[in-house]
């Protein structure tokens, strides 16, 4: 699972314990769940996705940890699954946001704007998912963990160009100090342990210093 859903998991399963007042995981069992994401949605008014992903976490827990089964949930109250309609800005609005933008983060949200893309699909792109010559990007693993093809716009080329020049520097200045790589998705750094170390999968917009793994150290 991705390092987000672990931490998030692991936040459930604290609540979750202290809400039974640290009885010994051995006893635990069903009533603790139904009583705890009841109490979620009733004392804790939160929402049917939160409830989802709490209900998620302590699955997990049951299942691969303590190797129990959750029985019935039926008595559970479920959260009010809420209907909100989305907050649109005109394309003058738009405009006169990215106006008042400058450098790196001006850049990123037009790519966000004009190619659609979500927040973290933007920070995770790599050079390989830009095709300047078509004016198109690929998405890798978005929403539902789907691959997609979208467009980018004729206006932004240029500066994606630039922008690319700079970000090639960093990756020189880090293969010339013989740095691990970038991260790689899934099993590919077991699969292909060099790929890390090639311009083509580096970060289209890298971060101006280093930072560890969480998980591996480098």
């Amino acid at each position: 699972m991705s390092r987000r859903t672990e931490q998030a998991y692991l936040g459930w399963v604290r609540r979750f314990y202290r809400f039974a007042k640290g009885d010994p995981p051995e006893t635990l069992e069903s009533s603790h769940v139904k009583d705890f994401l009841t109490h979620l949605a009733v004392e804790r008014k939160v929402g049917a996705s939160t409830q989802n992903q709490a209900f998620n976490a302590l699955l997990f827990l049951f299942r691969h940890v303590l190797e129990k089964s959750i029985e019935d949930l039926g008595p559970v109250i479920r959260a009010k699954r809420m209907k909100r309609l989305p907050v649109v800005l005109t394309q003058t609005e738009v405009g006169a946001l990215l106006v008042e933008m400058t450098g790196v983060s001006k850049l990123m949200a037009q790519v966000i704007y004009g190619s659609g893309l979500r927040h973290k699909e933007c920070l995770q792109l790599r050079i390989k998912d830009l095709d300047l010559g078509r004016r198109t990007v690929i998405v890798r693993g978005g929403k539902g963990d789907k691959d997609r093809e979208t467009v980018l716009p004729k206006t932004i080329i240029p500066a994606l160009e630039s922008h690319m020049e700079e970000a090639k520097a960093l990756y020189q200045n880090d293969r010339k100090n013989d740095q691990p790589g970038v991260a790689l998705p899934g099993a590919l750094e077991r699969k292909y342990p060099n790929a890390g170390k090639e311009w083509a999968w580096f970060w289209v917009f890298p971060s101006y210093k280093l930072s560890a793994d969480p998980r591996s150290g480098p």
